[in-house]
């Protein structure tokens, strides 16, 4: 049994190392500390799920005499992938779900994904799970709660077949990096009506052949040499729990979240004209304007996935996407990331065009950098930042946002400074129009952060 590690509470969910900061003893107390918490919501039942990782089954054992040592009664889907739990809170007599996933984290980590009533929780919410197990006197419920299983593929399938339809048949290829995606993919673009070359859709917790994250283009050759080799038209690809989408061009291109969002901003907008679109600092400086020509009210907000699910919620708005490949249908859809559904409709929009290369690769973009980090020690990057807040000065007109961060926009690009929410790092993104304003920007921010921390040492 391990000690409890107050650092595997996150800001958006709990995550860990197995045998060093994670076990099922662990796993026991965060579900009888969510079944507390599920039960004082007025909820009864709790759905659960697991992505493919060797832990899984031995934490979801564990989670589950967890929730019913708590009194409440427990729905296992099995192996899913994470949008799948969060189908089963809008579709099963529950609005609790928590999936045992460690997402694109190395194959040692897990952890867990939560909704409860309704609501994504993050932040303090987390912490509260956290001073519930401290505070517990290890008691356990008069009554157990009960324990069924539930097979929950056949449904989600259908459900999106019966939403989104092609306007043509399209070959494709699916890179699902041996991620838990790899179990349900194929069948459900064969269901639309695709023909579909498989890369790595075995689910293995090794993850033998690349890491599942489609946000790093290492992940991506695979499917960028497919498309070279083949005659599939794109390539779809799945981070390890499937909540995750990238894409990439016959020609190599890798689409990224923000540009993607572009697309379904202006498909989603012909249906909700006025209506505000919601996306990350990290994003584009391109995304705001194309919301705009196409009748959309653009709304910068915080990175992170919990959060841009509750802004959501809040607004109403029918859209929101992050930087990271998190896209949020609300619009004929549930308002939960889901990797899976939003590669359903991108083919939906792409097989109205007879070249959907063509389509994405001429949708706007600038010279830009991938997400760069500088490694700090552990509470760091949080003072650090405050730092760059308080203390930053750019030279020049710019208009500097503080909503996540330091994100300062010029008149030739943008750059971007923000604290990780869940690793001691401060993430930078930067976009210009050119190389040498890119250079230029890059430059400015070098210099503010050397004055707050002359030893830091910079990725860039």
């Amino acid at each position: 049994m391990l000690p409890l590690s107050r650092t595997i509470f996150k800001a958006y969910d709990i995550r860990g190392i197995i045998a060093k900061t994670l076990d099922a003893s662990v796993a026991h107390k965060i579900g009888q500390a969510f079944g507390q918490a599920a039960l004082a919501k007025g909820e009864q039942r709790v759905v659960i799920g697991r992505d493919g990782r060797l832990s899984g089954p031995e934490l979801t054992v564990a989670l589950a005499q967890g929730l019913q040592a708590a009194g409440v009664d427990v729905i296992d889907l099995g192996v899913v992938a994470t949008p799948m739990v969060y189908f089963g809170t809008n579709v099963l007599d529950t609005r609790s779900g928590i999936m045992v996933t460690g997402s694109h984290n190395p194959p040692d980590y897990n952890g867990f994904k939560m909704v409860l009533a309704g609501e994504a929780i993050h932040g303090e919410a987390i912490q509260a799970l956290y001073h519930s197990i401290v505070a517990h006197d290890g008691s356990a419920s008069v009554t157990p709660g009960a324990y069924a299983t539930h097979d929950i593929r056949a449904a989600y399938l259908q459900r999106i077949l019966g939403d989104v339809k092609l306007a043509r048949p399209i070959k494709i290829a699916v890179d699902c990096g041996n991620g838990v995606a790899g179990a349900f993919a194929g069948d459900l673009f064969r269901g639309m009506g695709c023909e579909v070359i498989e890369l790595f859709c075995e689910v293995d917790g090794n993850f033998p052949n690349h890491h599942p994250d489609p946000a790093h283009p290492e992940n991506l050759q695979d499917l960028i040499r497919c498309l070279a080799e083949t005659d599939a038209e794109i390539g779809i690809a799945f981070d390890g729990d499937g909540d995750r989408l990238g894409v990439v061009t016959k020609d190599g291109q890798i689409i990224y979240p923000d540009r993607q969002m572009m697309l379904f901003a202006a498909d989603v907008l012909t249906r909700h004209p006025g209506a505000q679109i919601l996306y990350d600092v990290k994003c584009t400086r391109h995304l705001a304007p194309y919301i705009t020509k196409h009748g959309g009210v653009p709304l910068m907000y915080k990175t992170g996935h919990s959060l841009v699910k509750a802004k959501l919620r809040e607004t109403g708005a029918p859209l929101g996407g992050e930087m990271s490949g998190h896209i949020f249908f609300k619009d004929r859809w549930y308002g939960f990331d889901d990797g899976l559904y939003s590669a359903a409709r991108l083919l939906e929009i792409l097989t109205r065009e007879a070249d959907p290369s063509s389509l994405l690769n001429s949708l706007p973009q600038s010279d830009s950098t991938p997400e760069l980090h500088l490694e700090l020690k552990e509470g760091e990057n949080v003072v650090l930042m405050d730092m760059l807040r308080r203390d930053a000065v750019f030279p020049g007109n710019e208009q500097i946002i503080t909503i996540d961060g330091l994100r300062v926009e010029y008149a030739d690009g943008f750059g971007l400074a923000r604290s990780s929410n869940t690793t001691p790092v401060i993430v930078m993104r930067f976009e210009a129009e050119t190389p040498a304003a890119l250079a230029r920007i890059q430059g400015q921010f070098k210099s503010v952060i050397l004055a707050a921390k002359p030893d830091a040492v910079l990725p860039f």
